[in-house]
């Protein structure tokens, strides 16, 4: 498969970011409340064990979403990354998809220039807020993708993806899953399923999800135990990926996550061997 057919299983599920509500799951925490929280660094430890937010793990989460977002386990390749995929978002770019329509590609092109004022994004930023919400290029196009490129050659601008991929994704799914007494995998599980379905609370975003999942099994920290309750949870998210024509391989769950929770590896530790879409993988340490 190419990456921009990755790219589009993965994005078709994402729910515009702007209107993105309080997920209601019985005992979660609101998404705006998990955001203020993931504005200081999250806990070292799970409820043991290593956390998803040490270097070494977390470098394994992004390289188990690149696999799947990519064809790739080079994550860092992806910042120069954008084109229309098609699926109504308007462009997808970056490190973890970042969408003109949808809202997330805007924060992240004012939090560059915040950072550095006069970057070549920065006159961009009165067609992004336009175009916010449909598919259109209107006061984008060619030139927009060509500035999109020379901007990735810019660590500020590396960094603000880094950022804006933590604010907006890593840190809320890390810290609701530790709010849940999850190991690593995990906070790894609820971090790609964010990446895939977005933080809104309908039933096909994260909490939708979530809350299918606890009524079918407690979570840890509600006394429950965390292998069953991950299979719950990757058994909703299965079933929401369904409901989508472009969700029908679920291999990044059947074939990646499912296998690290059958041999028990709630740590995720390496080695790791796994398949996406049909593709192997391997990190070895």
């Amino acid at each position: 498969m190419t990456q921009s057919n990755h790219r589009r299983s993965a994005r078709l599920g994402r729910r515009t970011l702007l209107a993105a509500t309080a997920l209601t799951a019985a005992g979660a925490l609101s998404f705006a409340g998990v955001q203020a929280m993931a504005s200081t660094t999250p806990k070292a430890t799970a409820a043991s064990g290593v956390n998803l937010t040490d270097a070494h793990k977390k470098e394994i989460a992004m390289e188990l979403v690149s696999s799947a977002e990519n064809s790739s386990l080079d994550w860092k390749a992806q910042y120069k990354y954008i084109e229309d995929i098609g699926d109504g978002r308007g462009y997808t770019a970056g490190i973890i998809g970042f969408c003109s329509g949808t809202g997330d590609m805007l924060e992240l092109v004012q939090a560059y220039t915040a950072a550095e004022p006069g970057n070549p994004l920065a006159k961009y930023l009165p067609a992004l807020k336009k175009v916010n919400g449909t598919d259109s290029h209107a006061g984008l196009g060619t030139a927009f993708v060509n500035a999109w490129k020379t901007a990735a050659k810019d660590t500020v601008f590396q960094t603000a993806q880094d950022n804006e991929r933590d604010r907006v994704y890593f840190n809320p799914a890390v810290q609701q899953a530790e709010a849940d007494g999850l190991h690593a995998l995990g906070q790894f599980i609820y971090y790609d399923a964010i990446v895939m379905h977005g933080p809104g609370d309908d039933p096909t975003s994260f909490g939708g999800i979530r809350k299918a999942a606890m009524k079918n099994a407690k979570t840890p920290a509600q006394g429950g135990n965390e292998t069953t309750y991950l299979n719950a949870f990757l058994d909703a998210r299965k079933a929401a990926m369904l409901t989508e024509a472009a969700h029908d391989d679920t291999s990044r769950v059947d074939t990646e996550q499912r296998v690290f929770l059958k041999a028990g590896n709630l740590d995720l530790n390496p080695p790791l061997t796994w398949k996406t879409y049909g593709d192997s993988y391997t990190i070895k340490n």
